[in-house]
């Protein structure tokens, strides 16, 4: 199993190059960030977690910049977005900012999606919140077209575009992979028509099947629709650092597990990453 570990790297956290370098030198596979552009004053769309909305969901960095840092500063972790909200971004940018950073980082970008809960956060952007899973589907579709043709165009309901040229290509061949967050009714239909894995939240109950249960039917209904069900990864994102729960993980599929962190300076990160460190 590989280990990653995730904060809201913010302006009053550690920086993410310093937060790479520590995950890096204790074994961790990779670091993973999230995105909020800002949060609407108005405060209408509760926060999925209950409670109120933690100040670091308005001050993170955006994510790209913050894993090129983390990149530029490491060899061998991986840098990833989790999640990155495809729906309030432009695709051909997104396109471009993934392959840069696959590129620079020497092909170690995971491109963590998801379609996001804050609606009014979305309406800023221009994306409808009952729409955005069908506009997030034709984004991923246009730009897998971007990355892997010398000419690439598409034309859809929410993007359309004729002939383009757009380098620099991913380094990772046809792209880096997509791991498709959530766990939704219609979750897997996203996972096996246009992913390359899936990340639950593992922190959050669900109710109904177990964990266990759902990467079994994950993995029929991949085998169904003619994908080869070990090609779909399974990653538990804020999985609880305890030896029990891994070995559970491991033995029910699971081939990451990413810790959650803090956004706090290095004294009091430091010590929580080298006891998560002991799990790998």
């Amino acid at each position: 199993m590989d280990f990653g570990a995730m904060m809201f790297t913010t302006d009053y956290s550690i920086r993410p190059d310093d937060l790479a370098k520590l995950l890096e030198d204790r074994g961790f596979e990779s670091m993973w960030v999230p995105e909020h552009t800002h949060i609407p004053a108005s405060r209408l769309s509760p926060w999925p977690a209950g409670g109120d909305l933690p100040k670091m969901y308005w001050h993170t960095y955006d994510p790209f910049v913050a894993l090129t840092a983390a990149a530029s500063v490491t060899t061998d972790l991986k840098v990833a977005t989790g999640i990155c909200l495809v729906i309030e971004r432009d695709p051909i940018t997104t396109a471009k900012e993934v392959a840069s950073l696959d590129m620079l980082s020497n092909g170690r970008f995971i491109f963590g999606i998801g379609g996001g809960w804050n609606a009014e956060e979305m309406e800023n952007h221009g994306t409808n919140f009952r729409r955005r899973w069908r506009q997030l589907r034709e984004q991923i579709l246009a730009m897998k077209e971007i990355w892997t043709q010398d000419e690439a165009e598409f034309h859809g309901e929410f993007v359309n575009f004729d002939k383009i040229w757009s380098y620099p290509k991913p380094v990772q061949k046809p792209h880096p992979p997509i791991i498709m967050g959530g766990d939704g009714a219609t979750t897997f239909d996203r996972v096996i028509e246009f992913s390359d894995g899936w990340m639950p939240i593992g922190s959050r109950p669900s109710g109904g099947p177990s964990l266990a249960e759902k990467i079994t039917t994950l993995r029929q209904r991949a085998e169904d629709a003619g994908r080869d069900p070990s090609s779909i990864s399974v990653t538990v994102f804020g999985a609880r650092p305890d030896a029990d729960e891994i070995q559970h993980l491991e033995s029910i599929g699971v081939g990451r597990a990413v810790f959650s962190l803090p956004s706090e300076e290095k004294d009091t990160v430091a010590p929580m990453i080298d006891d998560y460190a002991k799990l790998i």
